[in-house]
């Protein structure tokens, strides 16, 4: 239901010839999302402000559906890494209210300064960067041992690569198409992957 959110807003600006094909995107990012769609319609680079505006009608639009649901072990591992003091954060190609919510939804804790988001970065690359500098800032930590990026597609996996990160894939619809463009570790679900943690 999200990305239909993410069409309705797009059309909600005026912007009717959307590209719904969002994983063959360059960026799997709102921003790029709007950005895109909005120079292909308009033939004119997005106005400043449009952003903000598309971030709190991408809140309305979402609020038409039922709340989000869990990822099945999402809460679990994070309590996990809470309880056991292993230094987190969340790198979404959401942008941070729309992201707030769906962890709201969800009653999956979170800190909005270990929240990286696509407001500041379309590419994957520069938010999970982000992210890694405000885990850092967040756990007053200078460096770390490992940094492990844990996420479901193919473009996560990419996004590790290019960054030279340790990658988990989760989830059994892509897991073959993990493996075969280098994935080492994948599990079925969440639940398997804490089960594995230490």
């Amino acid at each position: 239901m999200y990305l239909i959110s993410v069409t309705q807003s797009l059309l909600s600006f005026g912007i009717t010839d959307i590209d719904t094909d969002y994983n063959n995107y360059k960026h799997h990012t709102d921003s790029y999302a709007l950005r895109y769609n909005y120079e292909r319609n308009f033939q004119n680079d997005l106005p400043d402000n449009l952003l903000d505006d598309f971030e709190e009608d991408l809140v309305r639009q979402m609020l038409n559906f039922d709340p989000v649901k869990e990822i099945m072990g999402a809460k679990s591992v994070i309590q996990f890494f809470r309880d056991n003091d292993i230094s987190f954060c969340f790198a979404t190609g959401a942008l941070p209210k729309p992201a707030m919510l769906k962890l709201d939804q969800c009653d999956i804790w979170y800190d909005e300064q270990i929240l990286a988001t696509s407001k500041t970065h379309e590419s994957r690359e520069g938010f999970v960067i982000e992210a890694i500098e405000r885990s850092k800032s967040f756990y007053s930590r200078s460096d770390f041992d490992q940094i492990i990026s844990v996420g479901d597609g193919l473009w996560d996996l990419k996004t590790a690569q290019n960054l030279s990160l340790d990658f988990i894939g989760i989830g059994s619809k892509n897991e073959a198409k993990l493996l075969d463009h280098g994935a080492k570790h994948c599990f079925h679900d969440l639940i398997e992957f804490k089960k594995h943690l230490f």
